[in-house]
Parts: structure tokens; sequence; C-alpha cells
């Protein structure tokens, strides 16, 4: 009997996993790099709907400002999303709002299957600004209503590695759309509507699963206060052996977490007990995505086709570097509590500064050597394979590790519009970047390498093996290194984790 409660156990645990993350991090990711296949063919048809309703072609630099602003509306779309993602979680729960989310799903796969039969490429722009509110609302930045969601249905002991599938279904979404996105699936010229469109399917499987599946145990029993609920899903979840112990800690924490009230994110940047935490947020979560990974993935074909590789190669070379961050990304999954947050995060951000310093070289002689550009492709998977095992494994767990619950919640705000914000200026500005810098075009993003090295050196505590009072007590140390330049530390507020 107790191994049958486990296998059940496991398997709901499993599904509620797989269910969450295909409409959450695993679109975010497909969506991030299906829009990469299409670009010539988008380019054209943006040229072709000009010329059709003015009787002139649109100037080159024209053609790219609309490419760009296609490419960047999505992060665009992310920031906003991020922002409505906790008014969302507390007023329909979680579960609740992954499934209302995909009503922006539907009206986006609806936009883009219809933007050629209508001649309008702003059809195209309004539905990638709708999937990236969609991505901010269930993401963030992997680190929004998906992640609070599966953390608070999992058991304690599993809490690490279930939240870690964030990023191994976010890396599954890119090698997914890069798949489908070939010439010989629905990359052709003709097909790239339905390519587009297709981001129809997950958000399908999503409302089709997640409605089988329990709502999270602690939203129910300590925002909503329904007991008889919150134990009907811990019974699924768990088995009926250990409910009534994890009932109590819930209980527990309901009491205490009465008369409180969360920090709001403008009073992060006010409270000096939160200055390192806030300036490691803001450093490190800036520096993910300006280090030029992001950039690979939106604009790999022009970066492949930059580095000289032949173009009937270039579509399956994309393939390779999403198999590089699916692959780092069970490693870091694997390692992270072996090897610490602080060694990952060096160790990605000095191999990414090296490999991108010798992709630089590669360009700069592709011409005197037949071999450069697979030298420079090769220091492309490189590079992705060392910020899937650092940078993209580790950023993402920043706001959980270093604030407490009384300011968590508003750490997840600041941090998704950090990242969005980010990766929107860069998806507008690399092409430009690389017109105006050509082969030196990696230049500024390994700057930000190096500065992410050595703030992670000097300045960021290790949490690995700590429990979060330990951190909560070395941070407070690391602010006010006496006690009489700060207050004293009383210990974390136990308050209600998504009030915002």
């Amino acid at each position: 009997m107790r191994r049958l409660q486990r296998l059940i156990q496991g398997r709901v645990l499993f599904l509620t996993v797989c269910a969450a993350g295909i409409g959450g991090t695993f679109q975010f990711g497909y969506n991030l790099s299906i829009i990469n296949a299409p670009t010539l063919h988008i380019q054209e048809f943006t040229n072709e709907t000009w010329w059709a309703r003015t009787g002139w072609p649109l100037p080159d630099h024209l053609v790219l400002l609309v490419w760009s602003l296609i490419v960047s509306l999505y992060p665009l779309g992310g920031l906003f999303g991020a922002l409505l993602a906790g008014p969302f979680a507390i007023k329909l729960g979680r579960k609740k709002s992954l499934l209302v989310n995909n009503i922006f799903v539907v009206a986006a796969a609806t936009l883009f299957g219809f933007s050629r039969t209508a001649g309008s490429f702003e059809m195209i722009m309004l539905g990638r600004l709708l999937m990236g509110i969609s991505a901010g609302i269930s993401v963030g930045v992997s680190m929004n209503i998906q992640p609070m969601y599966l953390g608070e249905s999992a058991p304690k002991e599993q809490r690490g590695t279930v939240a870690m599938t964030s990023a191994i279904f976010t890396a599954l979404g890119i090698v997914m759309g890069q798949v489908v996105g070939l010439r010989e699936l629905l990359g052709g010229p003709q097909a790239w509507p339905l390519l587009l469109a297709s981001c129809l399917v997950p958000g399908v499987l999503q409302l089709a699963s997640l409605p089988l599946l329990p709502e999270s145990p602690r939203y129910l029993l300590i925002d909503r206060g329904d007991s008889a609920t919150c134990l009907a899903a811990l019974q699924r979840l768990r088995g009926t052996t250990e409910v009534m112990v994890e009932l109590a800690e819930l209980e527990e924490e309901r009491t205490a977490c009465q008369g409180g009230r969360a920090r709001r994110p403008w009073e992060l940047f006010q409270d000096g007990a939160l200055r390192r935490q806030v300036i490691s947020l803001v450093v490190l979560g800036s520096a993910m995505e300006l280090c030029g990974n992001d950039s690979i993935y939106a604009y790999a074909s022009s970066v492949f086709l930059e580095a000289g590789i032949p173009q009937e190669k270039v579509q399956y070379a994309i393939v390779g570097t999403g198999c590089c961050e699916l692959l780092t990304a069970f490693i870091s999954c694997v390692v992270i509590e072996r090897v610490g947050r602080r060694v990952l995060l060096m160790g990605g951000y000095c191999l990414m500064t090296c490999w991108g310093s010798v992709f630089t070289v590669a360009l700069c002689l592709q011409s005197s050597f037949p071999w450069m550009p697979y030298l420079a492709m090769s220091c492309i998977f490189a590079f992705i394979l060392s910020f899937g095992i650092g940078p993209a494994g580790v950023t993402g767990i920043l706001a959980t590790e270093l604030f407490d619950q009384k300011a968590r919640p508003a750490a997840y705000m600041v941090c998704g519009a950090i990242m969005w914000t980010m990766l929107f200026l860069v998806g507008l500005g690399f092409p430009f970047l690389m017109e105006g810098l050509s082969h030196f075009l990696y230049v500024p993003f390994l700057g930000v390498c190096v500065c992410g090295a050595i703030y992670t050196a000097f300045f960021l505590p290790e949490t690995k093996g700590k429990t979060f009072l330990e951190i909560s007590e070395e941070l407070h140390r690391l602010n006010f290194p006496g006690q009489s330049q700060g207050p004293a530390w009383k210990g974390p507020e136990v308050i209600r984790s998504t009030e915002l």
C-alpha cells in the first residue's frame, strides 16, 4: 500500500509539473525560438504588403525596424504580463491564472493564422505582443505563477528539483520551436503563418489537462481559508500517510500570516536591510539578459551566416543550440546542490567570456582560413552550454533565496520587470549592433559577462545547503557589518507570500 501511495503521489505531481510547464515556460521558449525560422519570409511579406498599399517598396532600414519591433514586442508584452502576474495569482489562484492566461494564446494564434490572408503585418506585431503578455503572466522570467504553483504543490524535499523543471521546459520549448521551424516542416515560405499559430497547441494541451489536477494546497488554505479543499488537494498530491503532518504545518503558517503585509516593489529600494539583495537582483538579472545568449535564438540565422556557415546548413546548427541548452538544464538541475550557486555563476560567465572572445577572433579571421567558420559555430555552442549550466539555471532562484517571505513577491515583480525590459532592448538593438559592429558584435556582451563574474565573486553570498533563516542572518551581517550601524536582526517575517 505504501508503494502504491508513493506511485500515485509521483504520478499526480509529475502530471502537475507537465501540465503547468507545457503552457508556461515551454510556451515561453517555443515562442522565443520559432520567430527565427521565418525571418526572411516575414520581411518579404512586410515589404510586399507595404508595396500593395502604397505602390512603393519599403526602404531596407524600415523593413529592419519593423522586424525588430516584431521580435521585441514579445519581451515588451512580457513586461506587462509580469506586472499582472501578482494580482492574477491572488485573485484567481495559481491554477486558474494559468488557464485564463490561454485567452491571450488563442487570440494571438488567430492573428498569426490570418495575418497573411488579411495582408497585415500589424496582426503579427499584435500577436507577438499578446504572446508576450501570456508569457509574462504564466512565466515571468521562469519565476512567477508557474514556479509559484509548482513550489507550493511539491513536498519540501522535492521543491528544489521541481522548481528547476521550469528551466528544463524552457529549453525543451526552444528545441521544439527550432525543429518545427525546419524548412521540411513549417519553416517554408508558405507555411510560416501556421508556424506562428502553432503556439495554440501547447495552450490546448494545458486547457485539456490542468483542470483535472489540484490547486496549490497552500493557496487554498492560507489565501482562501478552504480547509476541506486543501485537505483533498494534499491527499491527491501526497497520499494519506503524510497529509496530517503537512496540514498542521500549513495551519501554523496560516496563523503566522494573519495581520502581515507584504512589501511593495518600490519599498525594496528604500530598505537598507535589503540593499545587497536588491543590488544582486538588479546586477545579475540584467547580466543574464545582456550577456548576448538570448540574441542567438532570435537572430540565430543571421549570427550563423555572419560566422560563415552555409545557408543550407544554418537551420540544423540552430537546432543544435537548443539541444545544448536542454542538456545543460538537466546538468544544472543535478549539480546545483553539489557545487553551489556562486561556482556555477562565476564559471558560466568566465567560460562565456572565453568562448565569446574566441568567437570574435574567428569572425575576424574567417576569410583567412577555411575552417574558421566552423570554429565560430563551435564557440556559439560552447557559449550556450556555458550560459545554460550557470546563469540560466541559477539566476532564476535568486529572488527565492535572497529575499524573505515579506519581500519575495515584490522581488519577483522587480526581477521580471528588469529581465523583460533588458530582453526588449536587446531584441530591438541587436540587428543594428550587428550592422554597426560587424565582426565585433559580441564585444559589448563580453564586458557584461566580465562584470557578472566579478560581482558574483566578490559580492554574492553562497546559499548552498543553508536554510532561509541562515541566509537572512548572513545577509543582515553583510548589510550591517556592525550592529551599531543597523537595527538588530529579529528574523524574517512569515506573512502571506502572495499579497502584493
